[in-house]
């Protein structure tokens, strides 16, 4: 399994009690669809290692304390702080205006009269607010990801319509005094 066909599901944070266990706190918003994984990826000196889970339980609304089949204290300690991959293909599919961060990129924001905003080049969830960050006439735009904002994600011809605050892009489009 290569990294790119896969996504970032979590994080192993710690061991979890005697019997060989670890948590998996998991990066979602939707935690309970991964009640009953039975296998995961782990990223280890680069590569993705399948770690097969005899059971799992909750131990916090967002994070799971795992048993590994087979589960040893040496595999237990090569888990911990490890990054943890499902593929792709195991995602859900969404329609309508929901969507994957990982499948809007290279995607257009078109606002509601059709004007080009950039093409999406990353998104950023590392903050309160997630945002776009789109690449228009080789500027550099940020997009706040608000969803009373979104009037359509077209997946066919991969651009997202939003109603954008009159005068957001052209904060960005401004010639800075370096740039004159």
């Amino acid at each position: 399994m290569k990294k790119k066909e896969c996504y970032l599901l979590g994080k192993i944070t710690r061991r979890h009690g005697l019997a060989g266990n670890v948590i998996l706190k998991l990066d979602t918003d939707q935690p309970e669809i991964y009640k009953k994984l039975e296998s995961i990826f782990l990223e280890i000196n680069g590569l993705l290692v399948p770690f097969f889970i005899e059971k799992s339980s909750w131990s916090k609304t967002d994070a799971l304390n795992i048993a590994f089949k087979n589960s040893s204290d040496a595999l237990v300690d090569q888990s911990l702080g490890k990054d943890v991959y499902l593929p792709l293909s195991s995602l859900p599919k969404l329609t309508g205006n929901q969507f994957y961060y990982h499948e809007i990129i290279g995607y257009n924001i078109l606002d509601e009269n059709d004007n080009d905003c950039g093409v999406i080049r990353s998104v950023n969830d590392q903050t309160a607010q997630s945002y776009f960050i789109t690449n228009l006439d080789g500027k550099e735009v940020v997009i706040p990801i608000i969803k009373d904002w979104i009037l359509e994600v077209n997946r066919n011809e991969r651009f997202i319509k939003m109603q954008l605050p009159e005068g957001l892009i052209d904060v960005f489009l401004v010639p800075s005094k370096k740039d004159e």
